[in-house]
């Protein structure tokens, strides 16, 4: 799109940062990649929901979090990002009961950090969420987890936003929650626009904003004992001194996706400067200067050579976006 083509909002109409030609390897956990169109970066969820109604319904949106999960190809993303982990930033206990309580956590919270708020307040069930590198908007996205644990096993409700900014309520039930997928049902989904629900598909675009998790009444101190053995667990497991994305793919029914990477032969392969880890090989690394192209032929890679040894298609776990 012509950028000269997108309205431009009056100067006191909105209060957050608005540029231009920004480089998302500042903005991705694996510190590779082109740059978007535009960015903005809201002051709360009120100027979030002010600066989508100011966007052309064509104009392609990005919200991100901490990029822990995303790949933006060399060639750039057109369109607009929208950066939520300034923004969304609350977290409160909203009610709590004998049995229990629920936390209300805004999108740009940092997983980890739910995880700590519930056991500080003596709520279990969140602790596996100590593990997951990103923020509650990415979780909910794709129902992350580890350990064990899974993000929409924990959800009473969510909130999202539309184009409009406008905020809606969502239950589970309007969703079809599966491992490391969700996916909106649309034909439970009120005021849906007719041709989205005829094919009953997602033919209109919603953001994830807000989340409240319901968890079991719990003991602190058990709860950060928990904490800390996973916290553990993943240091000895995973290549965290180098910029990663997490495992790049979802593990296949009974199986894992690093033990066919690894049993192919391609563990420590490199391309450019991109590294298939020799510690886990469902993890790429970084390992110094790596480009958005290096990542994604080693993603390539692994993906033909597990084909063709187990004829085993592995399905990405990370977003890829942008122009080559």
């Amino acid at each position: 799109m012509n950028m000269a083509e997108i309205r431009q909002p009056a100067a006191t109409a909105l209060r957050g940062e608005l540029r231009w030609r920004e480089p998302m390897a500042d903005h991705t956990s694996w510190r590779a990649g082109g740059v978007a169109d535009r960015t903005y970066s809201p002051a709360d969820l009120a100027d979030l929901a002010a600066f989508l109604r100011t966007l052309p319904g064509e104009e392609p949106v990005y919200l991100v979090g901490l990029g822990s999960n995303l790949l933006v190809r060399d060639g750039g993303l057109r369109g607009t990002v929208i950066f939520t982990h300034r923004a969304l930033g609350g977290i409160r206990l909203e009610r709590a009961d004998a049995g229990g309580g629920v936390i209300h956590a805004e999108a740009g919270v940092a997983s980890p950090k739910v995880a700590r708020y519930a056991a500080l307040h003596g709520l279990a069930g969140a602790e596996f969420l100590a593990g997951i590198p990103g923020t509650v908007g990415g979780a909910l996205a794709m129902n992350a987890g580890c350990f064990g644990g899974e993000t929409w096993s924990i959800v009473e409700q969510v909130t999202t936003v539309d184009r409009s900014g406008a905020l809606h309520e969502r239950t589970p039930a309007h969703y079809r929650i599966e491992y490391r997928t969700v996916r909106r049902r649309c034909h439970q989904i009120p005021n849906v626009p007719p041709a989205a629900r005829r094919a009953k598909s997602a033919d209109f675009e919603e953001w994830f904003v807000a989340a409240r998790f319901r968890l079991a009444r719990g003991v602190t101190a058990e709860s950060r004992a928990r904490i800390k053995d996973l916290l553990e667990r993943r240091i000895a497991t995973q290549p965290l001194e180098q910029p990663n994305a997490g495992s790049v793919f979802r593990n296949p029914r009974g199986d894992y996706a690093a033990r066919l990477i690894e049993a192919c032969g391609l563990k420590g392969r490199t391309q450019g400067g991109a590294m298939i880890s020799d510690k886990h090989a469902n993890f790429i690394v970084n390992a110094g200067g790596a480009r958005a192209a290096d990542i994604e032929a080693l993603i390539e890679l692994a993906e033909r050579a597990v084909r063709k040894k187990f004829g085993v298609v592995l399905e990405r776990e990370v977003r890829i976006v942008g122009e080559r």
